[in-house]
């Protein structure tokens, strides 16, 4: 659980779903999150191989993030984790085949 665990690397792992990002781009999508607070939690996901980190050298420095094979397994977790949350902020039963996404 501590792979995936605290505030914010389950919200930017289910930002890189939708592809590479660069950091700026991660820190607009995640403004509550300090600069900080996301650099510490990507370096984290870096270290456990979930998340791949490619800087380039250049002026300015660019640097991207992008989900590794193993950060892809957890795109069902990440997408049940969004269908639960939506049922329950809509005040709907959340139920185990809802929650995953299946149909009833």
């Amino acid at each position: 659980m501590s792979v995936i665990g605290g505030v914010w690397k389950p919200v930017i792992l289910f930002h890189l779903l939708g592809g590479t990002l660069r950091f700026n781009a991660l820190c607009r999508l995640t403004p509550a999150a300090t600069p900080r607070m996301m650099t510490l939690q990507l370096r984290e996901l870096e270290r456990d191989g979930i998340v791949s980190r490619t800087v380039y050298a250049q002026v300015p420095p660019r640097v991207e993030y992008t989900l590794t094979p193993l950060g892809r397994t957890l795109e069902p977790l990440l997408l049940g984790m969004r269908a639960w949350g939506d049922q329950f902020r809509a005040g709907q039963p959340v139920t185990p085949s809802t929650a995953s996404g299946e149909p009833n």
